[in-house]
């Protein structure tokens, strides 16, 4: 289906009702706008994303008859384990950093999120997830009410490994169908997909199915390159997700400690009069 509106057009109007709508207090828009993303969740989750298979299985059908398949197999392994490589490297370096903000143990805290990781992996939903990695995030020490506003707010917001995965593998379409892209169109092509990934729904095969727009708009992607994107982003999918939410613990240590040194009570001088009187 052609798009009825310009990518970045639909992205500031969607910022621009969504804000308006959280700052005044018209009900009515509220709820439209809360029905509205229901119906989208719903036509992804029940829709969308069950027929994605058998558009996948047509591509693949299409490189086989054209020689293809060999090639692109190959460098889609390839592709794969640097991803799940990358994946590791960000959530060490989330941990380095909030545990050098926090004072804790970034290893330990980083095993302390294994369980949100885990289920993140069956789930593949960053939303279904929620209440494990709020239970883990208080585990780290982090106070409650912190906790409860930071979790389900990076649920939505918070998806790094989402957005590299897109883009590597959006650069192995590209490399692979021989469609030279220059380095300043990839670094506009991140900077957007960083604000669309904000209106991702938070349904498995989501995020990426929120940046087709962008792909196309932007990369230049046919409906072939964006189904092969779509092929490896799903198989990887659970591994996203589960990068996503055990980050989120790492961000909740840093919200805490800033928040705690806002809050700490200031000594204030002794009086002069005694007690009691």
């Amino acid at each position: 289906m052609p798009a009825f509106i310009n990518v970045v057009t639909a992205l500031v109007f969607a910022f621009i009702l969504g804000l308006g709508s959280a700052a005044l207090p018209n009900q009515p828009l509220k709820g439209f706008l809360d029905d509205f993303r229901s119906i989208i969740n719903i036509t992804i989750k029940k829709f969308i994303i069950p027929c994605l298979p058998v558009f996948i299985y047509g591509i693949f059908l299409k490189m086989g008859v054209e020689g293809q398949v060999a090639s692109v197999v190959g460098v889609f392994i390839k592709i794969i384990i640097v991803i799940l490589v990358l994946h590791v490297g960000v959530l060490i370096c989330q941990f380095l950093i909030a545990g050098a903000i926090s004072g804790k143990n970034p290893f330990k805290a980083l095993v302390t999120m294994l369980p949100a990781y885990a289920t993140a992996l069956g789930t593949q939903s960053s939303a279904a997830t929620i209440p494990v990695t709020l239970d883990c995030t208080k585990k780290l020490g982090v106070r409650p009410e912190v906790a409860g506003f930071t979790i389900p707010l990076c649920a939505t917001v918070h998806m790094p490994c989402s957005i590299l995965k897109i883009t590597a593998c959006s650069f192995a379409v590209s490399f692979t169908m021989g469609t030279a892209i220059d380095l300043g169109t990839y670094a506009g092509f991140i900077l957007m997909l960083a604000i669309t990934m904000v209106a991702a729904p938070g349904v498995p095969g989501g995020a990426v199915m929120a940046a087709l727009g962008v792909i196309s708009s932007m990369l230049g992607f046919d409906a072939n390159m964006q189904g092969l994107i779509i092929a490896i982003y799903i198989a990887l999918d659970c591994f996203g997700t589960a990068g996503n939410v055990t980050g989120d613990g790492a961000l909740s240590l840093i919200i805490d400690k800033i928040r705690g040194d806002r809050m700490d009570p200031v000594p204030q001088a002794e009086s002069a009069i005694p007690a009691g009187e």
